[in-house]
């Protein structure tokens, strides 16, 4: 490749919160970008992160808490910048316990200096857009959009939200999140052990399990805990079932998944549990496909369970959720977490799937070969854009609509 290919590429996200997820992302986009260009990828744990990438890309990575001016002088001294995948345009829950517009703010201050000072392109790749409730957030979500040269969402919701701020129709696509371009081979293939058996010698149903704190309605976390409790029990008067924990990020958090994992495992210790702390993406999607089920919240164990082809049942926790189960069909196979539910309604959806694990495994496993062609496609046009970053909008060709399920 000649010199003028190879880019400076800015890549900023919530890297090093070891959250398996946002690590995935990291990889997935710079393979998906190329080992050609050089990169400075923002991370809070540096070098875990650069263990990570191993010797695979030209990488600097750089602390995010370094304050400004490190930052500034990366930014200046790129070719690009590019934002990838995660909800980066959104008012903050208060159960995180932070202010509602930090991320917003943040996000601003960037994209307005790369722009206006600093005159470089910004790519807003595969993001989430909301919740946005007030009036300041939209302002200050209108400001982002409207700065960025380029920006592609990962699902409808997050679409109309930025049609709705103004964001031009000629710069805004919709794509799939792009962890869907992977191959199954990039978590796991085949079970690597059975499950078991219970001890009146017959097989315990293995169903993985992950649980994030961080809901819509923080208000009625302990009631849906009370509920996915009493939902298990009935799973388990009905058939002999294996908990396997699955937390997708164990630390950097006051209340990470492995923490609320392990207090929910306490309320049932009747039902025999195991713990798991998987490193990095391939061990979650070996824990997945040993696995009959996954019951998850979170955006990527399910993404993750699709691609392995392994039945899935939907805990809504955000938007982000709600638009998954949309486009995976999965509306018979979820609860909104976020208010009251009938605990019987859940068991029943659990044993459903369970009993249809093969038949709903094959039918997500299709879904995401369509979802991962369209991923490649959107990809190919991003590689392109990086050789003329200069250019105003996305190729007229391509639907800024996913195609239908």
């Amino acid at each position: 490749m000649d010199e003028e290919a190879r880019k400076r590429i800015v890549f900023l996200g919530t890297h090093g919160q070891f959250n398996l997820g946002d690590e995935l992302l990291l990889e997935t986009f710079l393979s998906q970008l190329g080992p050609e260009h050089r990169y400075s990828v923002n991370s809070y744990a540096p070098d875990e992160t650069a263990a990570g990438l191993a010797d695979r890309f030209h990488v600097d990575v750089f602390d995010t808490a370094d304050g400004k001016l490190a930052l500034i002088r990366r930014l200046w001294a790129s070719d690009v910048v590019i934002f990838g995948g995660g909800s980066i345009v959104k008012e903050l829950y208060p159960s995180t316990g932070r202010w509602r517009y930090a991320t917003l703010c943040m996000v601003l201050a960037i994209v307005g200096f790369c722009r206006l000072v600093a005159r470089r392109p910004v790519l807003m790749s595969n993001i989430g857009v909301g919740p946005i409730t007030t009036k300041t957030g939209r302002r200050l979500a209108g400001w982002i959009l409207s700065l960025a040269s380029l920006v592609s969402v990962r699902d409808q919701r997050s679409f109309h939200t930025c049609r709705m701020l103004g964001c031009r129709p000629e710069k805004l696509r919709r794509v799939p999140d792009a962890v869907w371009v992977n191959e199954p081979e990039v978590f796991a293939s085949r079970r690597s052990a059975e499950s078991s058996e219970s001890t009146d010698g017959g097989r315990r149903v293995p169903i993985a399990l992950n649980l994030n704190y961080d809901i819509e309605n923080g208000e009625n976390w302990e009631l849906f805990l009370d509920l996915l409790e009493q939902a298990l029990r009935l799973v388990a008067t009905k058939t002999p079932i294996e908990l396997h924990a699955l937390p997708m990020q164990s630390r950097f958090k006051e209340h990470h998944d492995l923490l609320v994992l392990e207090e929910f495992l306490s309320r049932v210790p009747d039902i025999v549990s195991v713990v798991h702390h998987p490193r990095d993406h391939a061990e979650v999607g070996r824990i997945i496909a040993d696995c009959d089920v996954l019951v998850a919240e979170r955006l990527h164990a399910l993404v993750i369970a699709a691609t392995l082809g392994r039945a899935s049942v939907a805990l809504m926790y955000d938007v982000k959720v709600r638009e998954l189960v949309e486009q995976l069909s999965l509306n018979d196979r979820a609860v909104d977490i976020n208010r009251p539910f009938d605990p019987t309604s859940l068991a029943d959806v659990i044993l459903d799937t369970m009993d249809n694990a093969i038949g709903e495994g094959g039918r997500l496993a299709h879904r995401a070969t369509g979802l991962r062609a369209e991923a490649s496609d959107y990809f190919g046009d991003v590689r392109g854009w990086l050789r003329r970053p200069d250019r105003s909008g996305w190729p007229a060709a391509r639907s800024p609509v996913l195609s239908e399920v």
